[in-house]
């Protein structure tokens, strides 16, 4: 989820309204504080404030997961048993990125071993190699799945092949998750348990109908659904980032707002082109 802002603060009752949809729309779990929810460019007690707020309107039966990773294995630590304080059911944990050519796939090992050895609740893998410039690879994925801590990950890669790679390198109990819509689809029939998806905050029922079609074998309409919603997913993303999912969210009766700086607005071409999109996606 986005992390919506009033006057320059973090707007808590904006995100109640927020999450209260998303839970009514049926989807399994939030994700406060990841890439989308401008999670580096808030304070500590910013961020707890994000969780704690989640918190309250999110069901028991449903999960909330709170990004905390930092650059430092400390700070991550740190974060990590703030978050599971207060209420986070697992922590989802990007790979450190400022020093990543100094950081060996021995020190990454490390890093994740010490924060699952530290956080009081289940750790996520996040591998966003776009994003952070490190691409943990299948083979250093199956080994820290070994952890008993560590129970999934979030692959934003849209390499199917990699999905493949994932599922025969972990064992049954890691949830391996999509992270990117435009190769939902493909993640599915690749053994993905299910995904992490930015369109998701717009258009939470095609998500889960492409899902649920892939899961029934109805793949010729589970394409369909892919191809209705990818547009709409890169403009949401890699198009236009944060600013376009809020101007979204905006024009689909949710609160987001605009970003915080050093992230800029939309301009008013981007703002018609996200109206389009969301017109071609609707029932």
């Amino acid at each position: 989820m986005p992390t919506p802002f009033k006057d320059g603060e973090v707007d808590p009752g904006a995100i109640q309204g927020n999450v209260q949809r998303w839970i009514g729309a049926g989807l399994g779990g939030i994700v406060a504080l990841g890439t989308n929810g401008e999670a580096s460019l808030l304070d500590d007690d910013e961020c707890d404030l994000v969780v704690q707020t989640a918190r309250q309107e999110v069901p028991a039966d449903r999960v909330l997961l709170a990004g905390v990773g930092r650059e430092s294995t400390r700070a991550t630590i740190a974060a990590a048993r703030r978050a599971a304080a207060l209420g986070a059911d697992a922590v989802l944990v990007r790979t450190p990125s400022l020093y990543r050519a100094h950081v060996p796939v021995a020190g990454l090992v490390a890093h994740y071993t010490a924060v699952a050895d530290a956080s009081p609740v289940p750790v996520l893998l996040y591998n966003y190699a776009a994003f952070t410039g490190v691409n943990m690879t299948p083979e250093t994925i199956g080994r820290l799945a070994a952890h008993p801590n560590i129970a999934g990950l979030k692959e934003t890669s849209t390499d199917g092949a990699q999905f493949v790679e994932l599922a025969a390198a972990v064992p049954a109990r890691f949830s391996v998750l999509a992270g990117s819509a435009p190769g939902a689809y493909t993640a599915f029939c690749a053994g993905a348990a299910g995904a992490i998806l930015a369109v998701a905050c717009v258009r939470p029922e095609l998500c889960l109908q492409l899902h649920s079609l892939v899961l029934e074998g109805r793949h010729a309409d589970a394409l369909a659904v892919q191809q209705r919603l990818t547009p709409l997913a890169r403009a949401v993303t890699t198009g236009f980032g944060i600013a376009g999912l809020k101007t979204a969210m905006e024009f689909s009766g949710l609160a987001g707002g605009a970003p915080r700086s050093p992230l800029g607005p939309l301009s008013p071409d981007a703002i018609e082109k996200i109206r389009t999109l969301l017109h071609d996606t609707a029932d």
